[in-house]
Parts: C-alpha cells; structure tokens; sequence
C-alpha cells in the first residue's frame, strides 16, 4: 500500500516552564540537546536517523505545537499539500524550504481540531556516535492524543494522510475508548484517546531492550518523577510501558517491543480493557481505573487552530 507518510519525525511541545521540562529530559528522561536558544530547545534520541526527536518551547500555556511526519520526495510533499488544500483542509505554511535543524522541504496544516501538522522530506538524516549512556532513549516511538471526537479524528486521519486503524481499545457501556493507526509496519505512529478536550495524552520513546526500558522505568523514579502507571505490557501492539509526568504534567512513555505489522493482511481487533491482561499482560502495572485514567487527560490543548511561531 503506497502512503503519503512514512513515518513519524518529532513531536514539538510548548510548555509555560522551559527551564526545568529541558532538565528533565536532557538530565533524567535521557535525550540530548543539539540546538537550543533562550525560548527554543531541539532534543535528539541516540539511535534516531532524525535530527531531533523533541523541540521544546517556552510558551504561556501548555499546547501541542507540531506533529511532524515524513514524506519520500518533494513531489509527494506537494501533491499531499494540493490534495489536502483542494478537501478545504486549512493549510497553515504552503510547502517550502524548512529553517529547523536538519533542514528540508515541507508544509504545515490544520487537522480536523486544529492540531498543527507537518510534512516533510529531505531532512538531513544523522548517524550518530554510540552514547555511552545506560539506558537512554534512542527513537521516538508514538505519539498518543486525546480527542473530544476521536471517531471524526479517526476518520479525518485515514482519508487525508492514509493512516490505517490497527486495533481499537473498548469498555462495557462506554463503547470504544481509543484507537491505534499506522502509517507503516509498525503497529501504531499515532492513537486517539476519547476524552471531554484535545489535548495531548502521551508521547512515548523507544528503548534498546526491555532490561534498558526497565532500568530507564527506575532512573526516573528515583529522580522524584510521577510515575503514572507502569511497568508493564500492553496486548495491543505488545509493547512495554511506563508512563511519568514531566515537570509541567504532560505524560511521557518509556516502551520497546512495540508490533511490526503485514499491512495487506493484518485485520483490526477490538480489544475490552475490562480484561485485565488487555491493558498489562504481565499483571506488574496497576489496575486501570478511571483515576488512573484521568492523568493523562491534560488540560486542554491552548494551540488549537494557532500555528506556534517557530
């Protein structure tokens, strides 16, 4: 199946304390700085190709600023912004040369709430020197995000940009709760969660191994971070998880193992979490509740319809 995207870049955050959301993840969560200014910061995982992984951005309230996807050439970088101009999609910057590290050619729209996204291709691709870290990050995995209407997220996502649903997440008497979508062969880029605002819900960081993912899970512990829930497995996409809130309440995930999938013959399932071994199938996390629940609802999202400046 040809698809506009190829995979997820960079997750890009505003947030009203940059100071100490920089520490945190330079110092404990593990990422490395390759550019920042006063009000700016680009992080890098270890073993990502891209040139950051996070940017973050001093801003007075929290907001998801970009979501950036990758595209093969700058030919399918400007039909994906003709088609989606043509559907009355807003587009935000028409496709142009990028200014950022690493470069490139791409565009930025609204999506259907008004989250910023980004296309683009050319990026200067890095390999990087072995980090001598233990158990630091070394891609960006998946980004999840709340939806005041994740069927009209859902939808808008498949026939825009291709994604395809991988599975669905669903309880008894509150019907389906979230929904995973690929845009290559791993199991989900992205997922939308049903919640009362949009708003971000997690981004999540791949680990080398499940012992670098445990020993990661308890580095930043033993800093004082809020671990949220975790460690533990999932059966939808078969990944590990431990969730923490940084320093301003956004939730970032610790994972490996995440599913690679057949796309031409993998089928979507709709997984019950009152199943306990839906949400962990090693049994280690907490039990799922609707205040467990509630942590990675956020505060709603001040970027809507608001293209960030940088």
């Amino acid at each position: 199946m040809q698809r506009p995207i190829t995979h997820l870049r960079h997750v890009a955050l505003g947030v009203p304390d940059l100071p100490a959301t920089l520490a945190f993840y330079r110092d404990v969560w593990g990422l490395t700085v390759v550019a920042s200014d006063a009000s700016v910061a680009y992080l890098a995982a270890a073993e990502s190709p891209e040139p950051y992984v996070l940017r973050l951005r001093e801003a007075e309230a929290k907001r998801v600023d970009v979501i950036a996807f990758g595209a093969t050439d700058p030919l399918a970088v400007d039909a994906l912004a003709a088609a989606l101009d043509s559907r009355g999609v807003q587009i935000v910057v028409e496709p142009t040369e990028l200014h950022t590290p690493g470069g490139g050619y791409g565009f930025r729209f609204f999506d259907n709430e008004g989250r910023t996204v980004e296309v683009s291709c050319d990026v200067a691709t890095l390999t990087r020197d072995p980090d001598s870290r233990p158990a630091v990050p070394v891609a960006l995995s998946h980004v999840v995000l709340n939806s005041a209407s994740p069927e009209d997220a859902v939808a808008f996502w498949e026939a825009n940009l291709g994604f395809t649903v991988s599975d669905v997440l669903t309880m008894p008497h509150m019907g389906r709760l979230m929904w995973f979508m690929r845009c290559n062969s791993w199991h989900h880029s992205i997922a939308f969660a049903r919640c009362g605002h949009a708003s971000l819900h997690h981004v999540s960081y791949e680990m080398r191994s499940i012992d670098e993912y445990m020993y990661a899970t308890g580095r930043t512990k033993r800093s004082g971070a809020e671990l949220v829930w975790g460690p533990g497995r999932h059966l939808a996409g078969g990944n590990t998880f431990s969730y923490f809130l940084d320093p301003v309440g956004n939730t970032a995930e610790f994972t490996t193992a995440l599913a690679e999938v057949e796309d031409d013959t993998w089928e979507s399932h709709e997984h019950s979490i009152a199943d306990p071994n839906v949400a962990d199938q090693w049994g280690t996390a907490q039990a799922m509740s609707a205040e467990l629940a509630a942590k990675s609802f956020n505060t709603p999202d001040a970027g809507l319809f608001s293209a960030p400046p940088v």
